[in-house]
């Protein structure tokens, strides 16, 4: 029997990632897009009310305290190193692991990687240009995400990378990457979702399926499976569906998982492109 015979394809399951993944075999995922909590709320709680609409700002901000974005320094470590462990002995050789982060957490997981001998590629900045500005006023607008791309090492640097697509691929709403010219480690992309990805409902730290789609095409193949420890609102596994990739996602927050099973019933199959039976226009960036 294959590994993937026993894998749990396209599901997203209601469970701990750091208990489904232990059900997971060895070597048996291609790729893994992982946006783990940040370990960023702490104080008060700011919101930005709906009802305000700027230009230019990507839409309405919210940062509410969430507890399963709250650690102690310990703690955290101590979680990081839990998944990643896991994550590195179910990521085939040929495989890659993307990482979101902010420098909250990634200062942890760089070193967790390093501990665990997984080696960084190469560490992506991920510009936003329609950042929220700093409303203290008391330091630097933050305007970027740091993403990790990372293989599961060894003497032999056996993953997968699409080359061509990386060159010659359509991204023209990125305004940091020149057509036919190697893709370079800044990326320039906003933050803005469709519609169409908030019509079920949104989570605090969704990301946009453009910037997952470029993960998915860089470095999996059709019919690959794709697996997310943090799916959220199912954005990952939603952009694995619309470009043919199998997924498999844990979200323990019912809430988002509820969500994210919606999504992934009205999100188009094997249509490489961002589109769902719902006809809806994309937002402006």
């Amino acid at each position: 029997m294959n590994n993937i015979d026993v894998l749990p394809l396209n599901m997203i399951l209601n469970e701990d990632c750091l208990v489904g993944m232990k059900k997971i075999p060895d070597n048996s995922i291609d790729l893994i897009i992982a946006d783990p909590p940040y370990n960023l709320s702490k104080g008060g709680e700011w919101k930005w009310d709906n009802s305000v609409k700027l230009d230019g700002m990507g839409g309405n901000w919210n940062k509410a305290k969430e507890d399963w974005d709250d650690f102690s320094f310990d703690s955290y470590f101590e979680f990081t190193n839990a998944w990643l462990k896991e994550a590195k002995r179910i990521l085939k050789s040929t495989g890659s692991m993307w990482i979101f982060g902010t420098y909250h957490n990634m200062g942890i997981i760089n070193v967790i990687c390093q501990k665990l001998n997984i080696e960084i590629i190469n560490e992506v900045i991920w510009y936003k240009r329609n950042a929220f500005p700093n409303l203290s006023g008391r330091r630097l607008t933050a305007s970027h995400e740091t993403i990790l791309w990372c293989n599961k090492g060894g003497k032999k640097r056996e993953y997968y990378f699409n080359y061509e697509f990386s060159k010659n691929g359509d991204f023209s709403s990125d305004n940091l990457k020149a057509p036919g010219k190697q893709m370079r480690t800044v990326w320039d992309m906003s933050n803005n979702k469709s519609r169409e990805e908030l019509l079920y409902g949104k989570h605090p730290t969704q990301k946009p399926i453009k910037i997952l789609e470029r993960l998915i095409k860089l470095s999996s193949k059709e019919g690959d499976v794709m697996l997310t420890p943090f799916a959220g609102s199912g954005s990952e596994c939603v952009a694995a569906k619309v470009n043919s990739r199998n997924y498999i996602g844990f979200e323990i927050e019912k809430e988002y998982y509820d969500i994210a099973i919606e999504r992934l019933e009205n999100a188009l199959p094997n249509s490489n492109q961002i589109t769902f039976l719902d006809n809806v226009n994309m937002l402006e960036d």
